[in-house]
Formats: structure tokens, C-alpha cells, sequence
């Protein structure tokens, strides 16, 4: 009897340990965070289904006329395309603190969100995040490239 435990114990032991381990195919397979803003895109990198990104002033978050033109060409796609999400990311120029950048950021964000729900996208097609300083598409100290990295870009959440 104490053999036939034992055997079952080594057959159930062998059996577990060979199911625990999943073939590397299967590993790749699956969708990691590293690669989903590429499955998605996003506006900076032209990715975003015709989503184009927004340019703010210096210190500001009111929307220019021109953003206000990419707005609602933004807007019309989004309308072509009713189960698209979108989330809007507020960036800023290198200059001024930290916490400061944040505020500007999101503020910038918010300002495009709203814009956009005047548009008619619904609230809940748009959510806002703001990086402030920390993600520059540009990282020279120049008044160009202050300039590319006051904006809100476009990531597509869900398609």
C-alpha cells in the first residue's frame, strides 16, 4: 500500500511540475505596459489615428485659435469614431519648478478636455493627466524646443 502512495505522490509531483512551466511562445504573446502606447499611439508621435497634438504659449493654458482649429478637427474624428478614448497628456517647457509644471500641466489639459465636451465628446471619452516637465519631446534648452514641449497630446486609450 505504502508503494502505491508513493508512486501516486510521484506521478502527481511530475504531473504539476511539467504543467508549471509555459512554452517562451506563449510568454511573448502577451501584451505588456512597455508596448501598449504603441498598440494605442499617441499624437507626438503621429500614431493616433489623426489625433494631431496641441502648442501653448509660455506660462499659459488658454487655447490659441490655431489649437483651437486642431480641436475640432480632433473632435470630427472622434465623432467618426464613437468607442475611441482618449487620454490628454499636459507637458511643459523645462523651465520653473517641479510642482509649479504640474499645475500648469494639468490645467492644460483640463482646458483641452473642456474644449472638446464643447465639441460634443462626451466626458467620459476623456481623461487628463499631466506630466508637467518630466516627458520633454525635446530636451535642448531653446526657446524651439521649449516651445514643442508646451503642449497636449493625444494618447488613445481605447479603440
Amino acid at each position: 500500500m505504502m508503494k502505491k502512495w508513493a508512486f501516486v505522490l510521484v506521478a502527481a509531483t511530475l504531473a504539476f511540475s511539467a504543467c508549471s512551466k509555459k512554452p517562451a511562445q506563449e510568454e511573448a504573446a502577451l501584451p505588456s505596459a512597455a508596448n501598449a502606447d504603441e498598440t494605442m499611439g499617441d499624437s507626438d508621435s503621429g500614431k493616433a489615428m489623426g489625433l494631431q497634438t496641441v502648442y501653448f504659449g509660455y506660462d499659459a493654458y488658454t487655447l490659441t485659435a490655431e489649437a483651437k482649429t486642431v480641436l475640432k478637427t480632433n473632435a470630427q474624428i472622434m465623432k467618426d469614431n464613437p468607442s475611441v478614448k482618449i487620454q490628454v497628456e499636459g507637458h511643459c517647457d523645462q523651465r520653473g519648478g517641479i510642482q509649479y509644471n504640474i499645475a500648469l500641466g494639468e490645467k492644460r489639459s483640463n482646458a483641452v478636455k473642456k474644449f472638446l465636451m464643447g465639441q460634443g465628446i462626451a466626458k467620459d471619452r476623456i481623461s487628463v493627466i499631466s506630466f508637467g516637465k518630466e516627458k520633454p519631446v525635446d530636451p535642448a534648452e531653446n526657446e524651439a524646443a521649449y516651445a514643442k514641449n508646451r503642449r497636449g497630446n493625444f494618447v488613445v486609450t481605447s479603440k
